[in-house]
């Protein structure tokens, strides 16, 4: 078994016996695409081989291994660079934002601002997960951060569109960074309207997916001239520019970040429930660590520094137990493409490799994620495991969920649970919360709602543009 790679593969990556590959193709007898066709095959290891590939994986994925290696350049040391030489505008990470510093895989310090945020919302979390954005607001209020003036969530804002370019390969790199530019422009201008100078906002990304594309378009416009060129010809037809220059942030931020600071102020402002008899478990997007990886955050505190610190440093803080288990490297079978076209292999995959690990060997008594599509497809996937006598459920949600249930917001209300599906009756009451009666305060609840009595988390006025 080479010490590089655990197969046998060629100098341009191809399998033993592949076809020759057409362009745009990769690993293909030009019948599919990235993965799927009939060139997709069992490898046919012999059990000692496979016993050694899996040795191999969990050898170079359990420590920090990449770290050791050659390490690439810090794209913010050549965006100062542009911006001195007036190319770009930097929105930057001011003292008003009262930022949090913590540090990336290769130690490198980054700012996570704690107030005056832009919610940058997911589409998918507002869709089929709605408990994971109002989570994150309730614990604004929670904190007295004033709608408007610490934080603000407005609906002038647009899809990434990377569901789209990762799940059907339509898309270019100048869409995705033209609607990366537009977004984030809308962050560094919002709070005028308000009162507020330039910058007063600084964006706040919800969505895994959206955290990656994000940082990894940031780079490609940093790298290229060319593409600087062609967008700032699209910003300008929009409107979209400063003083002619394109608007970049300073820091790409993930909800998870900021509720990883947040985490102490978090358990011993807000907490009033003991969860130190709840099993937690996490699964952390391939997006958020495994892409564009030098800017995930690790902390020697959270398993030895040698995974990133998110989600699980949110578990410790709260006081619940952390479990490990062995595949909590492996994707959560989403991959986008695959929910599309390869949609049995996803569910699959996200209860043979996901679900029924975390039960059997963490015996876990909830999963917690921090991206849309992760929770999505863990969630709403379990049933399918019955037809094949995979009876293995575990409650999935977000962090930011389950630290909002454990500093008492309603199950209903707040982190509305009942839109998920996996089964949280029973973890909710292990954590001495009374499903049948916040279900029974919750029905009554939408009665006032349906006669006009209706109580808002944040002043739809302000989404919509208005003053406060």
């Amino acid at each position: 078994m080479s010490e590089q790679t655990p197969g046998n593969h060629n100098q341009n990556g191809e399998g033993a016996g592949a076809g020759t590959m057409k362009p745009g193709f990769h690993n293909t007898d030009g019948q599919g695409i990235a993965g799927h066709g009939s060139f997709f095959q069992a490898t046919d290891l012999s059990k000692e081989d496979a016993i050694k590939a899996t040795d191999w994986v969990r050898k170079h994925v359990d420590r920090r291994t990449v770290d050791l290696g050659d390490r690439m350049d810090d794209v913010r040391e050549h965006m100062y660079e542009l911006e001195k030489d007036g190319q770009i505008i930097i929105h930057r990470i001011e003292d008003q934002h009262e930022p949090i510093s913590v540090n990336t895989l290769f130690g490198w310090e980054k700012k996570v601002p704690t107030k005056q945020l832009w919610h940058h919302k997911s589409c998918g979390q507002c869709g089929n997960i709605p408990g994971y954005p109002t989570s994150l607001l309730w614990f604004m209020n929670k904190f007295g951060f004033e709608p408007g003036k610490d934080y603000l969530d407005e609906t002038d804002q647009t899809s990434c569109t990377a569901w789209n370019y990762h799940g059907s390969g339509i898309g270019n790199v100048e869409s995705l960074a033209a609607v990366f530019l537009r977004n984030f422009h809308q962050s560094y201008v919002s709070g005028k309207q308000h009162g507020h100078e330039l910058g007063h906002f600084f964006p706040l990304v919800h969505c895994g997916t959206s955290f990656g594309n994000y940082k990894e378009i940031r780079k490609y416009l940093v790298e290229s001239a060319e593409l600087r060129e062609k967008v700032t010809k699209i910003l300008g037809k929009l409107g979209r520019l400063v003083d002619g220059k394109l608007v970049i942030p300073e820091e790409i931020i993930h909800y998870s970040e900021w509720v990883h600071v947040m985490r102490n102020r978090i358990a011993s402002e807000l907490q009033t429930i003991d969860v130190s008899n709840i099993r937690t478990t996490s699964h952390v997007a391939c997006h958020y660590y495994k892409m564009v990886h030098e800017d995930a955050v690790y902390d020697p505190s959270v398993l030895g520094g040698n995974r990133t610190a998110i989600i699980t440093s949110t578990a410790q803080a709260l006081g619940a137990q952390v479990i490990d288990y062995s595949t909590w490297y492996d994707c959560c079978g989403f991959g986008f493409r695959h929910i599309i076209s390869e949609r049995e292999f996803t569910r699959s995959f996200t209860m043979d490799r996901k679900i029924r690990v975390a039960r059997e060997e963490a015996n876990a008594d909830v999963m917690l994620a921090n991206d849309t599509g992760c929770v999505t497809t863990m969630d709403k996937n379990q049933w399918i495991g019955k037809a094949h006598n995979q009876n293995f459920q575990i409650p999935i949600m977000a962090e930011v969920q389950f630290a909002a249930l454990a500093c008492g917001a309603d199950p209903f209300k707040i982190v509305q649970l009942q839109w998920h599906a996996s089964p949280c009756e029973d973890l909710v009451e292990k954590m001495g919360i009374s499903w049948d009666e916040a279900k029974k305060t919750f029905q009554e609840y939408l009665k006032e709602v349906e006669a006009g009595n209706i109580e808002y988390l944040y002043n739809p006025e302000l989404a919509y543009g208005g003053k406060v």
